[in-house]
């Protein structure tokens, strides 16, 4: 158990966007230090998805996250011989910081070409309510119901 707790470091918001949250989502797409380009793959991502949906790309971008964005998880408890699973509310740092990853995982893992063709689409797809980053959340949803019988156990 540690004695203190670690104190988290402030980031600076992007350059184009003046925004933490962009900083945050490149910081988590970012591979072996390559920031710059990171930022060419998100800006990319921005203006593909405005020229392919007709509106702005930063607003679906938004609307995408709050979208995959966790309300509750489970968390494992050994109780006697077997393990149980606990519901448990997601905090909002941890909700966001789900939330990206499941977006830039679910993209990875998709057959276009291009990151940013990749990243586009499920974004898109998640600004709509589809695609497996939301389905992600939506079974997290459904497992944390299921096993709502033992929310009366404190982690």
């Amino acid at each position: 158990m540690r004695k203190h707790t670690v104190k988290r470091r402030e980031l600076l918001p992007d350059p184009k966007y003046n925004d933490v949250l962009v900083s945050r989502f490149v910081n988590c797409l970012m591979w072996d230090g390559k920031r710059s380009v990171a930022y060419k793959i998100f800006y990319g991502m921005i203006d593909f998805v405005g020229k392919k949906t007709g509106e702005d790309g930063f607003d679906i971008w938004k609307k995408a996250l709050d979208n995959v964005y966790p309300s509750v998880e489970v968390k494992r408890r050994r109780l006697g011989g077997s393990t149980l699973q606990i519901p448990v509310e997601v905090y909002p740092y941890r909700k966001i910081s789900l939330g990206i990853k499941w977006i830039i995982e679910q993209a990875r893992k998709r057959s276009e070409k291009t990151m940013v063709e990749r990243l586009s689409n499920e974004i898109i797809a998640a600004s709509q309510g589809e695609g497996k980053a939301v389905k992600k959340r939506i079974d997290m949803n459904k497992m944390a119901n299921s096993n709502r019988s033992s929310a009366y156990l404190n982690i």
